[in-house]
């Protein structure tokens, strides 16, 4: 995906009902001995930054349960729909663990610390009401009889983002991304690298021509 010049979004979805995603098999995890527990979760986290690091839109479409891991792959995207009676939770600690995939340091950046700290260290689960009035989701939805609201919305979203022009579209996201780790001045300093690399764009450069033509543009992301 991330060297596919044909893709602009990437929702991520589950195929199983009433599931996003579940959280580590702890079946599998007892028969692990101390040192492949930390392996699998190293690559874990490893994963989590990759899907982070796309450099086209992400969206998580929450349709069901994301408990644990599965919370921390929501969070991982860039933006997360959720259907009113999807469930979601850091629950590690729950289960004598800390969440070890991104979610202490990725939940408290979207919720603000306070928050963060309270779900992490209580292992609540919270619905798609609760999680949009902490702007931990994007947006809320009724479910459906299909159990697939959450995605129907999620595809809403992503034809919004279809239309605007790829590459500006791909240095917003790394200058919000990178400037989000710094202070505002090299946030600003971000910025203007990123500006200055879609200047000289085909996209820009018909995006003022069809503002005068008064039309739409037609952009091809070069």
């Amino acid at each position: 995906l991330r060297f596919d010049n044909q893709v602009r979004v990437v929702v991520f979805k589950s195929e199983v009902k009433g599931v996003f995603c579940a959280g580590a098999d702890l079946k599998e995890r007892a028969q692990m001995d101390d040192a492949e527990v930390g392996h699998f979760v190293k690559r874990l986290r490893n994963l989590m930054d990759e899907i982070a690091a796309l450099p086209v839109p992400t969206i998580a479409a929450i349709d069901g349960y994301a408990l644990g891991g599965g919370l921390e792959l929501a969070l991982a995207c860039d933006l997360r729909v959720a259907a009113s009676s999807a469930k979601m939770g850091l629950i590690e600690t729950t289960r004598g663990l800390l969440p070890g995939a991104g979610g202490t340091q990725r939940l408290p950046r979207v919720i603000g610390i306070g928050l963060a700290k309270e779900l992490i260290f209580t292992g609540r689960q919270i619905d798609g009401q609760e999680a949009l009035s902490m702007g931990l989701v994007n947006h809320t939805v009724p479910q459906n009889s299909e159990g697939d609201a959450a995605y129907q919305r999620a595809l809403a979203l992503a034809k919004e983002i279809l239309p605007q022009a790829p590459f500006a579209v791909k240095m917003g996201k790394l200058a919000i991304n990178r400037g989000m780790e710094v202070d505002i001045a090299s946030g600003m300093a971000i910025e203007g690298m990123c500006y200055a690399q879609n200047i000289p764009t085909r996209d820009r450069q018909e995006g003022m021509a069809a503002f005068r033509e008064k039309r739409l543009p037609r952009f091809t992301g070069k």
